[in-house]
């Protein structure tokens, strides 16, 4: 009887820092919380280092918290590393992050084990949704046209019978510990350079801004400055800071340290955060914006109003999940909160219907109620790591 100990996954970077960010995350807790062996393969290290900072973006081979990171350009610089690795070879399960083709060395390497008997296993992780058709396809099999290979695809989702989302185990505690501590709070504004405005504007709102350039955002920035609470904006360099700099007459300026102020409205461009920096600023804020997978699922967890910027897609495919999602999170809201939530979320997404900003700050009391009876219906599907195990564990007994 065979255990699982060891993990090839493979990512290849389409939107900057999603992909990677979710697979960087579940390899560290495999490796973290089940004392597991991963190689993490990324043919894009210099958005990998954006998010991990220690990652070497010339390096072909690294060991980083404890996970060996590989390059990945080509199947040539695959076969070599693999054969020049301490361990040549595959390791137990072998994973296309993303519906991302395993390299055919891989491909080679896992049919000679498997007519050894001693297959690798094969998954595909795939892109998590809210759709109902999720359940219905998760663990589903797909055997290789032409190679004695079996892969099966993996989905993460909100729903009994998928994957679950990623979550540490110690991510609660830590939240409330941060919580609990003025200094961490006071640490962390001084980390982003905004101490000073946070501490000059105490009954502000603190808002944090992650999202791709989106139409949008004009009309927010202009109800922000006529919010009758103050809002701090804090937003990493990226789209929406050139975004808010080319709407504040500034467009060269969209760099860390930037600041504008207009009305009630004072915006500062922040560091982008390693990934390990981001909870604590979600954690920090009031209500914070967020895009893709990775900080979707973080600011689910941090227990505060959020918005979620989906990737968008060709016919507004995007919209088909986001409306899964919201389909789920607010049967439990009251019909006006839920219609301050859907409404916001669809404008915010391209869709018809108003922005209105006020109207999604007056439901944010009871959205703040509805994120910790949601953190609640999340844990007890398991976190997507240790599900991972379990489901791998099952096919080699």
């Amino acid at each position: 009887m065979r255990t699982i100990t060891s993990w090839d996954l493979f990512c290849r970077v389409v939107d900057n820092y999603g992909d990677i960010g979710v697979c960087w995350r579940l390899a560290r807790q495999l490796v973290q919380e089940h004392g597991h062996t991963v190689r993490l393969w990324v043919d894009d290290l210099r958005s990998f280092e954006k998010i991990c900072p220690a990652v070497d973006a010339q390096a072909d081979a690294q060991r980083v918290s404890g996970v060996d990171i590989r390059q990945w350009t080509d199947d040539a610089q695959v076969a070599n590393l693999l054969a020049a690795d301490a361990h040549p070879g595959l390791h137990d399960v072998v994973i296309g992050a993303f519906a991302c083709a395993v390299p055919e060395p891989v491909l080679t390497l896992m049919a000679e084990r498997a007519s050894e008997g001693a297959a690798p296993v094969w998954l595909n992780l795939e892109y998590l949704s809210a759709e109902n058709w999720v359940a219905e396809h998760h663990a589903m099999q797909s055997p290789h046209l032409r190679l004695p290979l079996v892969k099966h695809f993996f989905f993460p989702g909100f729903a009994r019978n998928t994957g679950g989302v990623l979550r540490e185990s110690h991510l609660g505690a830590q939240r409330k510990t941060f919580e609990a501590s003025p200094a961490a709070h006071q640490a962390l504004w001084h980390r982003l350079g905004v101490d000073d405005l946070v501490h000059h504007n105490p009954d502000a709102l603190r808002v944090s801004l992650f999202a791709y350039a989106n139409p949008a955002l004009a009309a927010l920035v202009s109800q922000w400055e006529a919010s009758p609470q103050p809002v701090i904006c804090l937003v990493p360099e990226g789209l929406a800071a050139q975004q808010i700099a080319e709407l504040m007459g500034d467009a060269g300026a969209a760099k860390t340290g930037a600041r504008w102020t207009r009305g009630n409205l004072s915006v500062a461009v922040v560091p982008f955060a390693p990934q390990e920096h981001y909870d604590p600023l979600l954690w920090a804020c009031d209500i914070n914006f967020v895009r893709g997978e990775d900080s979707f699922v973080r600011a689910q967890w941090a227990l505060k109003p959020f918005v979620w910027h989906i990737y968008p897609q060709s016919d507004d495919v995007h919209l088909v999940k986001l409306d899964a999602f919201l389909a789920r999170y607010t049967p439990a809201l009251t019909d006006a909160d839920a219609k301050a939530l859907i409404s916001f979320w669809h404008a915010w997404n391209g869709a018809p219907a108003s922005l209105d900003w006020n109207e999604f700050v007056a439901a944010a009391p009871r959205l703040r109620v509805r994120a910790v009876t949601w953190e609640q219906s999340l844990m007890q599907l398991g976190d997507l790591a240790a599900n991972l195990v379990a489901f791998c564990e099952k096919q080699v007994k």
